[in-house]
């Protein structure tokens, strides 16, 4: 029996637009201090591990987590004194920002930013078929007021994003900014404020049932939990509603909700973690400031700067010769020639401004 010849296989195509944009990445290679993706450098607390243990011999692992995440939205509803339907909570806020865009943005919808910022909210905005509209910080890096309602009002977006404290910048944007902007009511305005706890203000006291204002939120920053990859949101009771259609089912497993329910048992703790950082930020500033770079006030974890006697990525690389790993910001649009160092333990800290002392000589 002749067999008919078989057609020659491809792989379909991806759409079109995922090829225009790489993923968000750091370099993960072997150093003695990583100081390259603003995690925090000190670990949770062992009371918080050993009642985390306690709860993972109780957990149900035959059975699928609460579809709606009660236990864990309920203590994130105290800790900021809202309901507890205003509360949503995803894997990491990344996750959080993604299920935004596939609600409230998308193909014929256009989001603002404003250049430079976080490179993920570009890159899931693409990702969604939304159109992204780039409004420029000044030199600074702040948002002007009047350009930033004027790029609103003619633009018309349906989402609206700002990040205070800005990463890479760490500037936190000025209250007045985001409330101008708001009463436009123009879409939905999302403030990300992944290093909020670090910062002098934050837009959670605004938000309200019938304020179209989202404030997102991170266990990976200040909670020590970036291994666990949960974040959340705060916001309208109906934006929740929509979020929870959005999410795939028991999207957010067991192990996560105990994880973030149990770490909000140790609000000094992770207090006295942020001051310890606090601090170390300032005295890596101060001492910054001795050496021939520019750099720029920060409210959040890390700190910008830009050598001026070498270029930044010969800067970088000379840092890795050191076993010491920054963040390469030298190529992003409006940040050429700058590097961002993450506040590690202060013995880290110590060695990199050893090592880049020893560059810049």
């Amino acid at each position: 029996m002749n067999q008919l010849a078989s057609p020659p296989r491809r792989l379909p195509a991806p759409r079109p637009a995922l090829g225009l944009r790489e993923g968000y990445h750091s370099p993960q290679v072997p150093v003695d201090v990583r100081l390259n993706t603003n995690e925090s450098p000190y670990p949770p607390p062992g009371a918080w591990l050993e009642a985390l243990v306690s709860e993972v011999r109780r957990l149900e692992y035959n059975r699928y987590p609460d579809r709606a995440a009660v236990a864990l939205r309920q203590s994130l509803a105290e800790l900021h004194g809202v309901r507890p339907e205003q509360v949503f909570a995803a894997n990491g806020s990344n996750e959080v920002l993604q299920c935004l865009f596939l609600a409230y943005a998308g193909p014929s919808r256009r989001a603002v930013i404003w250049e430079p910022t976080y490179a993920l909210h570009s890159h899931i905005a693409h990702l969604t078929g939304t159109e992204v509209v780039a409004g420029r910080r000044g030199p600074s890096f702040e948002v002007d007021v009047r350009a930033a309602v004027e790029l609103v009002e003619s633009v018309r977006p349906s989402v609206t994003l700002f990040c205070s404290p800005n990463n890479p910048t760490g500037l936190v944007e000025e209250p007045s900014t985001v409330l101008e902007v708001l009463a436009l009511g123009e879409g939905l305005v999302v403030v990300d404020e992944a290093y909020g706890q670090f910062a002098s203000w934050s837009a959670l006291g605004q938000v309200s049932d019938d304020t179209p204002l989202v404030v997102v939120r991170t266990f990976s920053k200040t909670w020590s939990m970036a291994a666990l990859r949960l974040g959340y949101l705060v916001g309208p009771a109906e934006v929740v509603r929509i979020l929870e259609r959005v999410a795939l089912p028991y999207h957010l497993d067991a192990l996560k909700q105990a994880a973030g329910r149990l770490a909000l048992r140790f609000v000094p703790e992770m207090e006295q973690t942020v001051g310890a950082i606090v601090a170390e930020r300032e005295r890596i500033a101060r001492e910054l400031a001795k050496l021939p770079v520019q750099t720029w006030r920060s409210e959040a974890n890390f700190l910008l700067f830009r050598p001026l006697a070498k270029s930044g990525a010969e800067v970088w690389r000379q840092l890795l010769d050191r076993s010491v790993l920054v963040r390469d910001t030298s190529s992003w649009p409006g940040l050429e020639g700058s590097l961002r160092v993450t506040v590690g333990l202060p013995e880290e800290n110590t060695k990199f401004l050893t090592a880049l002392a020893e560059v810049l000589s």
